[in-house]
């Protein structure tokens, strides 16, 4: 059975933050979340810039992948006025040569980048990752001029593991996006971080 907005309720746990809600997929994230996509700012270290039929199926894959694991990318909500602020979870990475692991990632509409919540909503993703899933160890990437993204998972106290850096195998060789960083954290030292 394939997973859709249309059915049930999207499986995948709901976590909550100070200033967020972690939840499972709603019909009314289509319309902001392919707007998030559309924006060639927040896909510059992405190939390209998603058209509304190719986030609505990014959303119908992330679905089936919770359904599939019990964990996944999930939409990001405000608490305080229920807005849609993109996407944080984690995955499991299904290419050589990371795989088998688990990666922690996000994806926030511009509007609400700097204000803290990729780094809060993947700290709540690691607090399940390590608590609930008893995972060892989560690993993050990034191409090496998203400093953003690296700047996040340094706050999260991950650490470079230049050994594990990678061309990403789906994307072609001489591509400027091609070079991945990896950055990883263990669940003794997500316990102990500040």
């Amino acid at each position: 059975m394939t997973a859709t907005l249309a059915g049930p309720t999207p499986p995948g746990p709901t976590i909550e933050t100070e200033r967020l809600l972690l939840r499972p997929w709603l019909p009314r994230d289509r319309a902001p979340f392919a707007a998030l996509n559309a924006d060639p700012e927040v896909m510059t270290h992405f190939p390209a810039p998603l058209t509304r039929a190719e986030s609505d199926a990014l959303i119908a894959r992330l679905i089936e992948r919770s359904t599939r694991d019990g964990f996944g990318f999930s939409a990001v909500e405000r608490r305080t006025d229920g807005a849609f602020l993109g996407m944080v979870g984690l995955t499991r990475v299904g290419f050589a040569p990371l795989a088998p692991a688990v990666e922690v990632g996000w994806r926030l509409a511009r509007a609400h980048w700097g204000q803290g919540y990729a780094t809060e909503a993947a700290a709540g993703w690691l607090d399940h990752g390590f608590g609930a899933l008893d995972l060892p160890e989560i690993v993050a990437m990034t191409v090496p001029a998203n400093a953003p993204s690296q700047a996040v998972m340094v706050r999260l106290g991950m650490v470079r593991d230049p050994a594990r850096d990678f061309d990403h195998p789906h994307i072609p060789e001489g591509h400027r996006l091609r070079p991945h960083l990896v950055f990883t954290i263990d669940r003794a030292t997500w316990t102990t971080w500040p």
